[in-house]
């Protein structure tokens, strides 16, 4: 007999701040990121988050993070922050033990419906490291489109971790949510 429940989906508060940190830590950094297909450790080193960082996307009005639950763990995160005609999706992390399964599409539904319904938005954007390829391809396939507008890294900022190469950028992909 199956024991295992579904995700269930609750706000962040300040006490799940470290596990929160230490999930999109396990999500992209270092050898235990490997196990997932969502790592960087290729591409950057160090840090993708802090404890500092998380919490002030926990403490930000018009902001939410979306812990994801399941067995009484925390498997998955998301940000969505409410930016007027849209919304934005970012901090998007699941347990590499859990890639591949499901469990992300479920989460990114899930926060396209509560952008829809909380704050009315049409579009949900995000940005994501232009040569994660991919990745793109698996937003893509969620319905996002490549929009070809790019920002800069934050290249010298170690907070966003230390780059391995000198082409980094970030990709404005969008989605429709009408």
């Amino acid at each position: 007999m199956d024991t295992t429940t579904g995700p269930t989906f609750r706000d962040a508060t300040d006490a799940d701040v470290d596990a929160l940190v230490a999930l999109v830590e396990s999500a992209y950094r270092g050898e235990a990121s490997r196990a997932g297909w969502t790592t960087e450790a290729d591409i950057l080193e160090g840090q993708r988050t802090d404890p500092e960082g998380v919490l002030a996307v926990v403490k930000s009005p018009g902001s939410r993070l979306l812990t994801v639950e399941q067995d009484g763990r925390i498997v998955a995160c998301c940000q969505i922050e409410h930016r007027g005609e849209y919304a934005y999706f970012g901090m998007f992390a699941v347990s590499p033990a859990l890639q591949g399964a499901g469990l992300g599409k479920v989460v990114m539904a899930e926060a396209e419906r509560q952008a829809r319904e909380s704050w009315g938005v049409t579009e949900m954007h995000m940005t994501v490291i232009s040569v994660r390829e991919d990745l793109i391809a698996w937003y893509e396939r969620r319905g996002y489109r490549r929009t070809g507008k790019m920002s800069p890294f934050p290249y010298g900022d170690e907070r966003f971790g230390v780059p391995q190469r000198a082409d980094l950028q970030f990709e404005l992909l969008v989605k429709s949510l009408v």
